[in-house]
């Protein structure tokens, strides 16, 4: 494959959420597209990791240390990439958690947290870049949301309203800025075999949840693996998805189609 010929050639990305998982497989993959890579987290080591990776691999990122549910760290990040690369192209809002407990414990501070790291942090990320991808003629969003805000699981209440709330935010992008040449899609993936994937698996089965090996298999054939996630965000990211708005591109081989 030719440089010109990667499929993110000459586009500047920003990933949050990028240091693992499914992020760091977007970070890597997107790079490896041609993409330069603005790698935000708030795990530092990690994040420092993934950029030289890519640069190891010839490719051209940098890591930035923030945490996307604050306004004043958001600005100074898509400031830092600015300067970098003097234009973002490409926003995947990727950063987030999740909390696994019953709604009647699930205190006040617990819902003003997920709401902050799962939906804030998107407003502010694409609140910040949109000025830039106006002005340069256009742009992509993408955002993670989960089959948890198609369908719904005892024990993730909290949790399936912030990624409900994820789409929403997603189709409204997308119709408010169509004509201005900016596409904005999410991404819907089931069980993933990241440390967010695993630690939910985990905390569901003890909670009397199947999520064991064989319920899964019965839910989605297989647990799914990060670069697949990756490259089904590099689909919507590519001029290969350019009639591609205001979608939810479902990655959980059958669950949501059999529920």
């Amino acid at each position: 494959m030719t440089e010109s010929s990667k499929r993110l050639a000459g586009k500047s990305a920003v990933i949050t959420g990028g240091a693992g998982g499914m992020g760091r497989a977007m970070c890597l993959l997107f790079a490896a597209e041609g993409a330069r890579v603005a790698v935000l987290d708030v795990q530092a080591a990690q994040g420092r990791d993934v950029a030289a990776e890519i640069g190891s691999a010839g490719g051209e990122a940098f890591f930035i240390e923030a945490d996307v549910s604050q306004s004043a760290q958001v600005e100074r990040a898509v400031a830092e990439t600015l300067g970098r690369f003097g234009r973002i192209d490409i926003l995947c809002n990727h950063a987030g958690t999740l909390l696994v407990q019953s709604l009647i414990e699930t205190t006040e501070d617990d819902w003003d947290r997920l709401m902050a790291v799962n939906v804030k942090s998107m407003f502010l990320m694409t609140r910040a870049v949109l000025p830039g991808m106006i002005a340069a003629g256009g742009g992509v969003i993408v955002n993670t949301s989960s089959i948890s805000g198609m369908t719904a699981a005892p024990m993730e209440s909290a949790y399936c309203t912030t990624k409900g709330a994820v789409l929403q935010l997603t189709r409204a992008i997308a119709v408010e800025y169509r004509d201005k040449n900016i596409r904005c899609n999410a991404l819907c993936p089931a069980f993933v075999r990241t440390a967010h994937g695993l630690r939910e698996i985990a905390a569901l089965n003890a909670l009397g949840w199947d999520a064991s090996e064989q319920g899964i298999a019965r839910l989605q054939g297989r647990i799914c693996e990060p670069e697949e996630v990756a490259r089904a965000a590099l689909f919507l990211a590519s001029d290969d998805a350019c009639f591609v708005n205001g979608a939810s591109l479902v990655v959980d081989n059958t669950w949501t189609a059999a529920s």
